[in-house]
């Protein structure tokens, strides 16, 4: 076990009063249709892409910002990010009066980085490595003197990603299994410790690309592995890019998370049609790889199973992606 003191109950009750009239309560929805009436269990969806910024990222980025004290928040904040939270940082900056820098990889969708613009922020284009982003924000960091906004890997972040574990189970005191996405890290490790501190009888699951699998591959070795970034690029799922889960969202993981499990690019996609084609709401790839593991595959959750609650963690999709699902 890494030596990190993790955090509780009382990190994500205050997360979630800071965060209160920011981000919102998001729906949780029953699946119909074809796809779920094959399956021995329950599907229902808790909805991130209600959140203003159309993803879960608002959660921790408003809860790390409104910490700071003015002074911090009088010099800016930084973040580096492929765009949902890069979103998250922008519109944080905007309520709370301080200027944000993202840094952002020159392949992250249109959408997110128009987004990110028209929120306020200034943006920094890198090349694709994680690594690069992270290099050039804390390059800026130390020339500016803003704060850093970490996307996953800090205390803040997980109490605020935490909040939505604790709505889960609010929401759906019987629930049986939790699938989160998982990349860095920040929404995993946040919701497994709401979830097993409100409910421990519920099993909560990672689901990830098996093109971009670093964390399922540190789960089975108990130990964190980092992949290349030629590597975590081939997915179409592009907030789940991330090379190496954060430290500290290890430590949470490695404590409170049943599992993590990968999924196909063909299942990914299949997902996506079956939210586009029966629901109301409106997915983005990495969002829907928790679909996906519960559409296609059973065999990894506990026998007698009866609800899952698979995490929508955004709706930001590439328009012309949707229009091709769409067969438009």
């Amino acid at each position: 076990m890494i030596a990190t003191e993790l955090i509780g109950l009382t990190e994500i009750e205050a997360a979630q009063k800071r965060i209160a009239g920011v981000a919102v309560r998001t729906g949780l929805y029953k699946l119909e249709g074809e796809a779920a009436s094959k399956l021995p269990y329950e599907i229902w969806i808790k909805a991130e892409s209600e959140q203003p910024i159309g993803s879960f990222k608002l959660r921790g980025a408003f809860n790390k910002v409104a910490s700071l004290d003015k002074e911090s928040l009088s010099r800016g904040v930084i973040t580096y990010s492929s765009g949902n939270h890069a979103q998250g940082v922008a519109y944080a900056g905007r309520e709370l009066g301080s200027k944000a820098v993202i840094v952002m990889p020159e392949n992250a969708p249109i959408v997110k980085r128009e987004a990110t613009l028209a929120l306020g922020a200034e943006v920094v284009l890198v090349g694709p490595a994680s690594k690069e982003r992270k290099e050039k924000a804390e390059q800026l960091e130390a020339e500016h003197g803003y704060t850093m906004v970490p996307p996953y890997d800090d205390p803040y972040i997980v109490a605020g990603q935490a909040t939505c574990g604790a709505e889960i189970v609010e929401q759906a005191p019987d629930v049986d299994v939790v699938l989160s996405p998982v990349s860095g890290g920040g929404l995993l490790s946040g919701i497994s410790t709401a979830v097993k501190l409100m409910r421990p009888s519920a099993k909560v699951f990672g689901v990830e690309p098996e093109v971009a699998g670093d964390a399922t591959e540190s789960f089975a070795k108990k130990e964190l592995v980092e992949w290349p970034a030629e590597k975590t690029v081939r997915t179409i799922a592009d907030g789940l890019r991330t090379q190496s889960l954060g430290v500290l969202n290890f430590a949470h993981v490695l404590e409170y998370t049943d599992n993590i499990f990968t999924v196909s690019e063909e299942e990914i996609v299949a997902a996506l049609k079956v939210y586009l084609n029966e629901t109301n709401l409106v997915p983005e790839p990495s969002g829907a790889v928790t679909l996906a593991g519960a559409l296609f595959h059973p065999e990894k959750l506990p026998a007698g199973t009866k609800k899952v609650v698979v995490v929508l963690s955004g709706g930001n999709i590439d328009p012309a992606l949707k229009a091709q699902l769409q067969g438009r």
